[in-house]
């Protein structure tokens, strides 16, 4: 039995082995059949892919694939890869410091693999599975395979054919060559290709000559040489690229800790060439490239071939340019290093010049490669203030509204500070002034007044809607920002200030500025082109209207600016404004045609202070805007802004703003219909005025008998809108200039006569004979005093029917047809009394009574008949 068991076991445990054995052998023999079908796979892919591959004696960069930037006539204003300077260069002259590191930055393990690096190709797949992105892992070999013998594309199938030509390439030549073939043929921005014209782009010596910290910032620059460039966009970044650089060759054993320190140190004081002179337009090309690598990435920006036709004029450019180089050394006294412009076509939006700083390659504080027009955050002064007037007209307020120009304080929102105590630039206070000569001659007290009337939070609104992105009315803005932001409290660029005045040019339409008109590809594909769409009405036309002709009004602005100014230019219709930030630190002009907008900023890149000179706002950005303008407008008629028929035009008083007024000037003013005048200004208040004594008020008695004359004075009242610890701020500092006037008319009589009858009852109706169609008679009486009516009594034919403590009775009574009268009684308190009557009839005629030859009374000097 036990013999039976055992060997039934023996089998069972053998036969399972035998089936374990089979099954293992049929998951080897699955795995070797998958494994041979990859690599035949792979095979036959890789034969596919390089029956028709160019050969790798082609390792020659391919021509066409320059970058070109037209101007909108075509003029070239930049090719990446114009004139290219190929001068091979031999491998004894190229600094060992530069090949450590390139292979340091691109391919640590350049010497090591044959075309190919794993590691490089896990990146890759992990890339094209997980981020389907066709980036990564490409040795130096691959790189020279892509820029020169194929496209730019991410696909994968163009990955399999540079995998196939770099192990073709590096079975053919050897390491040395291959990475002298790189650094002959690796782009480098601009028109460098190959590190020769690299070192003679740069440094303007030959590469041999360059050493390690120049070797490092040659060798970061082919990832991204638009990017790392210190010729175009951000100047700063190839400090840092320049490090990672470094960073990876002590890694890698190239130098010692001590040399990195060093170098890195040696970083801010590399000496570059002048590139200006290969340069056109170079801050607009820059503004350029920033768009097109947002819009189509980088690597085809870079090497693709594009041609870009965008909206600039070279010609109004170049001398655009120039003007601002001119002036800004004209006001080198003034303590200015720096200019901006920027010129827009306000019916498109398209920008026609753009000037981003005097000088692109100053390398002082004036004008380091930096942008202002685009990247610049700057204070704009009263530059703003013609936003913040036309929320006010859209309000209701209008041109000839009266405000007070007074030394007005704010409660202040900042615990650090007691009060908003805003000044004029000129510290003088001019008291009333309508809108007009408000906003013309950019006075600061009245400009804060319109801001806390109609509020921080719409102004904001129609900033952001005019195109000032940074003035969105979010919750943040609305705590950061209080009444000063009309007065430029908050930062602005300049680029989108023009384009925000461009919407005044255009009726109340905003068009976002337009840079780009055509993208072609090196095909000549259009890849984009721009189509012109109408904009979004943002403001009335009736606004825009009535802003323009406010800021094109050179006798307006007169008071401030004089007569002869560089905000005007006679025979045309140009709208202007000036800002000067309180700390003279910003100075704008920004000005309009129908047909061009023209901003203007100087200032200090290092935001220092310009001379306090500038103060008036005409001596330094409204130069460079008043050359500018002229070149634009020369030869060109004239283009009036055309007044909108909901635009009424009124004559007014000249200095209350209402409707005139008998013996004071007079003046036209535009309103928008609906809010015309119906009336005197409320300035002028009607005075009635004691015929017995002209320096006092007339009293009731007087005024009720019609003893008085009316007179006009002015009364100047405003309501502070904004304290709410029931202090009138507003009112304050105006009692005082009142009280200061001369002038008669600002002081009306305070005193009431009260010589002579001081009391009188009148009785108002019904009136003396007069005829009372119903027997319902309504009766009203009223006393005047010059003291306190206490006591009012009424008579109907002798008979007291009303008694009261009021001066005032007004009641119906029952009467009887007939002739009948009523008396008045008026007591006040110091015990004076005075009574009046009168007679009428009801539902008859009034009729006189006719006097009897008995009721005829006798003079008591009359002798008595004789007999």
């Amino acid at each position: 039995m036990n013999g039976m068991f055992i060997e039934r076991q023996r089998k069972r445990f053998f036969g399972s082995r035998r089936r374990t054995l089979a099954s293992l052998s049929a998951i080897v023999t699955g795995i070797l059949i998958l494994f041979a079908t990859g690599i035949l796979a792979v095979g036959i892919l890789f034969a596919w892919y390089a029956k028709d591959l160019p050969t790798p004696d082609a390792v020659k960069r391919k021509e066409g694939l320059s970058t070109v930037v037209l101007d909108r006539s075509g003029t070239t204003l930049y090719d990446i890869f114009e004139d290219e300077n190929r001068i091979p260069v031999k491998w004894d002259d190229i600094p060992e410091h530069l090949k450590n590191a390139t292979i340091a930055i691109e391919d640590k393990s350049f010497y090591q693999h044959q075309g190919l690096s794993p590691a490089g190709i896990m990146r890759a797949m992990v890339n094209i599975v997980v981020f389907h992105n066709f980036q990564g892992g490409s040795t130096l070999t691959q790189q020279l395979v892509k820029n020169v013998l194929l496209t730019q594309e991410r696909t994968l199938p163009r990955k399999m054919k540079e995998a196939i030509l770099a192990i073709q390439i590096e079975r053919k030549y050897s390491k040395n060559e291959i990475l002298q073939m790189y650094l002959n043929e690796a782009p480098y921005g601009g028109t460098a290709v190959g590190v020769v014209s690299a070192s003679q782009y740069y440094f303007g010596k030959p590469v041999k000559d360059v050493g390690l910290t120049e070797s490092a910032f040659l060798a970061g620059l082919p990832q991204s040489p638009s990017r790392y460039s210190p010729f175009m966009n951000d100047e700063k970044l190839y400090i840092w690229r320049t490090g990672e650089v470094l960073r990876r060759m002590r890694e890698d054993g190239y130098i010692t800790d001590t040399q990195e320190k060093e170098s890195i140190e040696k970083l801010d004081s590399i000496i570059f060439t002048d590139r200006s002179s290969d340069l056109k337009a170079p801050h607009f090309v820059s503004y350029i490239k920033d768009l097109l690598i947002e819009k189509f990435g980088e690597k085809l920006v870079d090497a693709g071939g594009l041609t870009v036709t965008t909206t600039l004029d070279w010609k109004l450019q170049k001398e655009a340019q120039e003007i601002v180089a001119e002036e800004i050394d004209k006001a080198k006294n003034l303590d200015v290093s720096n200019g901006s412009a920027v010129v827009i076509d306000p019916k498109n939006g398209q920008i026609l010049a753009m000037v981003g700083s005097r000088d692109y390659s100053a390398t002082d504080a004036g004008g380091l490669k930096f942008n202002v027009a685009t990247q610049g955050l700057r204070q704009p002064g009263s530059a703003l203030k013609p936003i913040t007037y036309a929320t006010a007209l859209m309000k209701g307020y209008t041109a000839s509204t009266v405000l007070m120009d007074v030394d007005t304080k704010y409660p202040s929102g900042d615990v650090t500070q007691k009060e908003y105590n805003p000044k004029n630039y000129d510290g003088k206070f001019r008291g009333p002034m309508q809108i007009r000569y408000a906003l013309a001659n950019s006075i600061n007290t009245i400009a804060v007044k319109v801001s806390a009337l109609v509020g921080i939070k719409e102004i904001l609104r129609v900033c952001y809607d005019m195109g000032l992105s940074t003035l969105e009315p979010t919750k943040e803005n609305l705590s950061r920002f209080g009444l000063s932001l009309t007065l430029g409290g908050g930062e602005i660029k300049l680029l989108d200030l023009t384009s925000a005045y461009g919407v005044f040019a255009a009726g109340g339409i905003h068009t976002s500025p337009v840079a780009i008109l055509k993208v072609e590809n090196a095909d000549g594909k259009v890849l984009f082109e721009h189509k012109e769409i109408s904009g979004e009405r943002v403001i009335p036309e009736d606004v825009t209207f009535i802003i323009s002709d406010i800021l094109s009004d050179n006798q307006a602005r007169s008071l401030v600016f004089g007569p002869r100014s560089y905000l005007t230019i006679p025979g045309y219709s140009v709208a202007v404004k000036t800002g000067t930030t309180d700390d003279k630190r910003d100075n704008w002009t920004v000005g309009y045609t129908k047909s061009a907008v023209v901003g203007v900023w100087v200032g200090n890149n290092d935001n220092s202070p310009m001379n306090p000179k500038l103060a008036s706002g005409v001596t330094g950005a409204s130069p460079i805007w008043n050359r500018i303008m002229k070149v634009l407008l020369d030869g060109k008629k004239d283009e009036p802004f055309i007044k909108p028929e909901s635009v009424l035009k009124l004559e007014i008083d000249a200095f209350g703003g209402g409707l005139p007024v008998d013996g004071e000037a007079k003046r036209e003013e535009y309103f928008i219909q609906g809010t015309e005048p119906t009336s005197v200004s409320p300035m002028y208040r009607e005075f009635k005025i004691s015929t017995h004594d002209p320096n006092k008020l007339a009293n009731p008695v007087e005024i009720a008998r019609g003893e008085y004359k009316t007179k006009l004075y002015v009364v100047i009242h405003e309501d502070d809108p904004v304290s709410t610890d029931g202090k009138n701020r507003w009112q304050e500092p105006i009692d005082a200039l009142v009280g200061g006037q001369g002038d008669a008319k600002y002081h009306p009589p305070a005193d009431t006569y009260s010589e002579g009858d001081t009391i009188q009852a009148k009785i108002k109706s019904p009136g003396d004979r007069a005829r009372v169609d119903t027997n319902d008679v309504n009766i009203r009486v009223e006393g005047y005093s010059t003291h306190t009516i206490t006591k009012m009594e009424l008579y109907i034919d002798g008979k007291k029917v009303r008694e009261t403590n009021d001066k005032n009775i007004d009641d119906t009574f029952r009467i009887d047809n007939g002739q009948h009268t009523i008396r008045a009684v008026a007591t006040d308190d110091k015990g004076n009394s005075s009574d009046s009557e009168a007679h009428f009839g009801v539902n008859e005629p009034y009729a006189s009574p006719t006097p009897k030859p008995s009721d005829t009374p006798v003079p008591s000097n009359t002798p008595e008949p004789t007999p």
